[in-house]
């Protein structure tokens, strides 16, 4: 339910919980001053009243206690009344507006291609996700525990409820026309069966997995995935290295840091930068006197790397490049070419 529903209804009930404390305050002191009682009777002949259960009253009234019962009851229906019919349409609403709104989650998932979708939203789903939102990525995230969907479905962030595990949790998610899979399960056999679903519904997509022990590095390849990480063998790895090389190390991480607008690398296929109709190299396309950004990688139409590739290098179609620069350049590369 939107924030503007929530504190309309919110407001509705403070409203009603106030009216039942000035009733029950109405009746204590009207029992207490006109029939006399002392305040434990007072409360209690106010409570059997407006609850009307009917128990006998403590004393018998007179006329101007009789009188003001009546008044009493009265009021009661009418207050009590509408703070049931308040409660109830709360509960109602609220349902409906679930629906509602995963209704309209799952059509906004439905318009989606090409989009990558994590499974499972723990420490490493959620590193995952806010590269993603950084480099304005569409992606889908699976989540079985409705409490943490909740908590970030504010975030404008398009979640599926359910198992990964299950093939049409998968297809909920647009798994047919997604391009990429991150399976971040905390579990190995989670992993690998996700893995293995996956990679039989679309056995085009690029999948990426999770792994906790090294043993499972292998048995999630043979099921199809592309690549494997193991963050526990990456935290060990990249403490050593701050040990050996640190500064190089520190510098490195800040190329990986992002936020609203301190991306520091970028990947551009060739398509995007020109017609490749007619091959430019990367002298002629001279990213760095348009943008800024340095040419620091290529990777060619076959799958190979060539780290601080030579300015006569042919961007052939299906051929990439790596370009680094500071926040603003990247922001200039990506308005001149319309990579956003």
């Amino acid at each position: 339910m939107s924030n503007p529903l929530i504190r309309l209804f919110r407001s509705k009930i403070y409203t009603a919980l106030i009216m039942l404390l000035f009733l029950m305050c109405v009746g204590v002191l009207g029992y207490k001053l006109i029939s006399g009682y002392d305040w434990v009777d007072a409360i209690y002949m106010t409570v059997i009243t407006i609850t009307t259960v009917g128990f006998a009253e403590v004393n018998p009234l007179d006329t101007a206690s009789k009188i003001f019962t009546i008044f009493l009851i009265l009021a009661s229906v009418v207050i009590v009344g509408y703070a049931i019919s308040i409660i109830t349409e709360y509960i109602l609403s609220r349902n409906n507006f679930e629906d509602i709104k995963q209704r309209k989650m799952q059509k906004r998932i439905n318009s989606m291609s090409n989009h990558i979708i994590i499974c499972g939203f723990g420490r490493n789903g959620k590193q995952a996700a806010r590269k993603l939102l950084a480099y304005k990525k569409p992606f889908v995230i699976i989540e079985r525990d409705r409490e943490i969907i909740e908590r970030f479905q504010e975030d404008d962030i398009a979640f599926v409820q359910g198992n990964a595990n299950d093939d049409d949790t998968l297809k909920e998610a647009g798994i047919e026309r997604a391009s990429t899979l991150i399976s971040a399960l905390p579990n190995d056999a989670d992993n690998l069966f996700v893995v293995l679903s996956a990679r039989q519904i679309n056995n085009k997509m690029a999948i990426i997995s999770r792994a906790s022990e090294e043993t499972s590095y292998n048995k999630l390849k043979l099921a199809g995935a592309n690549n494997v990480i193991l963050p526990d063998k990456i935290g060990g790895d990249h403490m050593a290295s701050l040990v050996v090389i640190p500064d190089l190390i520190e510098f490195i991480d800040n190329l990986g840091i992002v936020g609203e607008r301190n991306i520091n690398v970028e990947e551009v296929k060739a398509e995007q930068l020109y017609d490749t109709r007619k091959i430019k190299t990367i002298r002629e396309l001279d990213l760095r006197k348009k943008t800024g950004c340095t040419v620091i990688g290529f990777k060619d139409e076959h799958g190979d790397y060539i780290v601080n590739p030579e300015a006569d290098t042919k961007l052939v179609p299906g051929s990439k490049i790596i370009v680094l620069g500071r926040p603003e350049q990247i922001e200039t590369l990506n308005s001149e070419y319309d990579l956003a």
